[in-house]
């Protein structure tokens, strides 16, 4: 573990090293924290600008990450709701400040991804762990049959309800955590290593399962069958691994379909959502909303409605649909896709796909499994929720989107551009530094 904690580097890259770790860390957690550390890393990245280390700010890569605040921001001009646009620039202004606080900050991510992505991934099970531990003391305590813990009781939201946070949006950061320990358990050569990070993968799938959302179940089969074999593997191994993920999927559904609670969830639930809307029905589906949502659409099909109006043009049209549910709770459209088309039309819509390709390009180019498994948790997810209208969901999306294009650029590549002097100076003792920190990790 001292490969975590220990790194060969200047002091002020040491302490960006730090904040981004404790940045990660925070993320299962109440956003308070994240948002606390994210002003710490931008105050020590100001009081250490070095204009020989910045990475340049005005390219397609920034404006990539950025481009969804950009709809935003350009949506207001003709929005029906400007209080609500101006509070979304408040959510959103995350997209917009990650890419500019890593061109600033002269922190080689890459050089130093593995350490912080196993911190991340360490983090999110210890996370699992004590989510199940409060479910024991909460059964002990009011005396219930342990099998409660694989009720509904303890199911989805009741799982991570003692975190506050969204059941889907927890999952998407143990999905992330499951794909990297995978990962590094298919690499790692040590008997025992592997066995922890057997240990974790198994804590970390069984949290999936507790937390039981359908949209990261598509992705948990798809990582583990296509993506995890495709990336990885070769020949033999890869037909094996093949099998054995097969083998798991088959197992998996099948104990889905025994038990009440998960079938409930998994089958029973999706069948109301995909349901046509019926009088007297107390919850509304998903599919009853998309529709409201689509009928809307239709008449502001090009720039939508602008930033800020979906809350409000929904509730009229649910009222008057009789989604009484939906309108006393004040839901959005629950997908990001449809979410775009009213706000900005097939203009913004359009926007967020060529991003979405513009991120599953770069993770096929450099067969990066962790970054295609983050563009497939958005891609999907982005069906089924308003990723981007929830503080942990965009804080989740403009963090890793950002971490993950720098580090699979090559380290100092746009300095060179700028200072070639400065780079060619430091460049013996940059590679002096990295393989230290080979066998640094080697030895972990």
């Amino acid at each position: 573990m001292s490969g975590l904690f220990q790194i060969k580097d200047s002091l002020a890259n040491k302490i960006s090293y730090y904040h981004l770790m404790l940045l990660m860390a925070s993320l299962p957690f109440d956003m308070f924290y994240s948002h606390l550390i994210l002003i710490s890393l931008s105050i020590h990245t100001l009081i250490h600008l070095n204009k020989n280390t910045l990475k340049p700010v005005f390219t397609l890569r920034t404006l990539v990450l950025q481009s969804v605040f950009f709809v935003t921001i350009l949506s207001t001009i003709y929005t029906i709701n400007y209080p609500e646009a101006f509070h979304e620039w408040g959510k959103q202004i995350t997209i917009f400040f990650f890419p500019l606080l890593f061109c600033l900050n002269p922190l080689d991510v890459k050089k130093y991804r593995p350490q912080l992505l196993l911190t991340f991934a360490l983090v999110c099970t210890a996370t699992i762990v004590y989510l199940y531990f409060d479910a024991i003391i909460t059964i002990r305590y009011y005396k219930l049959p342990f099998k409660t813990l694989f009720s509904g009781a303890f199911t989805n939201h009741n799982f991570s309800e003692p975190i506050d946070m969204h059941a889907t949006f927890f999952s998407m950061q143990v999905m992330l955590a499951l794909v990297y320990m995978l990962y590094v358990l298919i690499k790692e050569q040590s008997r025992y290593t592997r066995l922890f990070y057997l240990a974790c993968s198994g804590i970390l799938t069984a949290g999936l399962i507790q937390l039981s959302s359908k949209s990261i179940f598509v992705v948990l089969l798809i990582v583990i069958n296509i993506a995890l074999p495709w990336f990885l593997l070769k020949g033999a191994a890869r037909l094996k691994f093949l099998i054995a993920a097969a083998s798991f999927s088959v197992l998996l559904v099948i104990g889905i379909l025994n038990s009440g609670t998960l079938r409930e969830r998994f089958v029973t639930e999706l069948r109301q959502d995909m349901a046509k809307q019926s009088i007297g029905e107390i919850e509304d589906g998903r599919l009853a909303r998309w529709n409201v949502a689509i009928g809307l659409i239709a008449k502001a099909p090009v720039i939508g409605y602008g930033a800020g109006s979906e809350i409000g043009l929904l509730q009229e049209s649910f009222f008057n649909k009789k989604l009484y549910n939906s309108y006393l709770f004040r839901l959005n459209a629950h997908s990001q896709y449809l979410s775009f088309l009213l706000k900005s039309g097939i203009i913004g819509l359009a926007i967020y796909l060529a991003t979405l390709v513009v991120g599953f390009n770069i993770s096929l180019k450099k067969k990066d499994l962790l970054f295609f498994a983050f563009m497939l948790l958005i891609a999907i997810v982005s069906l089924s929720e308003n990723l981007l209208d929830v503080d942990k969901g965009i804080f989740f999306y403009a963090f890793f989107f950002t971490f993950f294009v720098f580090s699979n650029e090559d380290a100092g590549s746009n300095i060179v551009r700028s200072h070639p002097d400065s780079y060619r100076e430091s460049e013996v003792k940059s590679n002096k530094m990295e393989e230290d920190l080979k066998l640094e990790t080697l030895a972990f």
